[in-house]
């Protein structure tokens, strides 16, 4: 059997030792930061971070769908679960993230009305199972979940499911990351760019990068070998002198992507205006529904949503923007756990405080 070269500790060992060498040559210490919770998970699973040379900083964006979706969704999500005849159906990474009040985990062992499903066609087969009730999908994540969930959408229609709706709440990288480029407390000089979003965008969606900013990028895969190559990549770019869009992850990832499934998404959404936690209210970085179909859309239902608030004390939206490591912020490993989270990035295995507290707590925390 031929072993898997993404897995080969040699072959890592090498991608290493030519980075280091690399990095050598680097005049000063550049930043590097992933915008996707499978990187984030790999960096800290792996050890990355640490493996890393003197003159390379990886640091952490907002990746992970979860963490960055606002205290409002969720507080208008517990408001539909609370209507009579409604059943609000979500992924379960969302059940623990805390709201303005409780947890959906907490208020469906109250007793509200929430479902987790593994696929929005779960969802939509229990719309079918239950023409009486609504049966309303959380549609959270970025590009690479939004395919399925239109699947699901133009299923329902073709089928006259009338009970089957969304809230929308699906997010895109771009605009997020043109807010990230003009953090000045950042200075990132390239991305780590997210492997699952280019197979279905391609990798050209991101030249705005080069473009209009003058900064770098390259896609990466998922194994540590993949992610050491992405970085090798960057720090060869740098030393290069000229900003460029790599993909180090062409056994998946193509230029153009997957055509026909953006044609599908296109056909029920349109850029939206969306609120991200730590950003604020990002222009045209959400996906909304198309006016054609707000007989799917939960979010136009009438609910009385209380003022969001975030937990005290958490700092999950700095962890998020990137101008903090997960140890700075003083919830962290102090009443901030996996087993009780009290901020959202503490939750999905895909969030970096999550991601610290399983792998990297032990070692020296702190931004160096």
């Amino acid at each position: 059997m031929t072993a898997n070269p993404y897995k080969d500790p040699a072959a890592m060992a090498g991608i290493l030792d030519e980075l280091r060498e690399e990095a050598e040559k680097l005049e000063r210490r550049v930043t590097l930061m992933e915008v996707c919770g499978t990187h984030t998970h790999s960096v800290a699973g792996a050890g990355l971070r640490r493996l890393m040379p003197d003159k390379v900083r990886l640091i952490s964006g907002p990746g992970c769908p979860v963490c960055v979706t606002p205290v409002d969704y969720l507080d208008r999500a517990l408001a539909l679960a609370a209507i009579p005849g409604n059943v609000v159906c979500t992924f379960g990474d969302l059940m623990r993230v805390p709201s303005s009040t409780v947890s959906l985990e907490y208020a469906r062992a109250e007793g509200a009305k929430i479902e987790v499903v593994y696929s929005p066609r779960d969802a939509l087969d229990m719309a079918r199972a239950n023409p009486h009730q609504q049966i309303i999908f959380l549609a959270v994540g970025f590009e690479t979940t939004v395919p399925t969930i239109a699947g699901a959408l133009a299923e329902a229609e073709a089928d006259g499911v009338q009970n089957f709706l969304l809230l929308p709440g699906n997010k895109t990288m771009p605009q997020v990351m043109r807010v990230l480029v003009d953090d000045p407390e950042l200075d990132v000089d390239g991305f780590l760019l997210p492997g699952h979003v280019s197979v279905v965008t391609g990798w050209r969606l991101f030249e705005f990068l080069t473009e209009d900013f003058d900064v770098s990028g390259v896609v990466a895969g998922f194994m540590p070998t993949d992610v050491a190559q992405g970085v090798l990549a960057l720090v060869r770019q740098s030393l290069a002198g000229k900003a460029e869009i790599g993909n180090v992850y062409g056994r998946v990832v193509t230029a153009e992507g997957n055509a026909r499934a953006r044609e599908l998404v296109n056909r029920f959404f349109e850029p939206s205006d969306e609120v991200w936690r730590g950003f604020g209210i990002v222009p045209g970085s959400g996906l909304g529904l198309r006016s054609g179909y707000d007989h799917r859309n939960a979010a136009l239902i009438d609910v009385s949503v209380p003022p969001p608030a975030e937990p005290v004390g958490c700092r999950c939206g700095d962890v998020l923007r990137g101008v903090i490591d997960p140890p700075e912020c003083p919830l962290f490993d102090a009443g901030c756990d996996p087993d009780s989270p009290i901020g959202a990035c503490m939750v999905s295995s895909e969030g970096t405080c999550a991601a610290w507290y399983r792998h990297e707590r032990w070692a020296e925390g702190g931004r160096s």
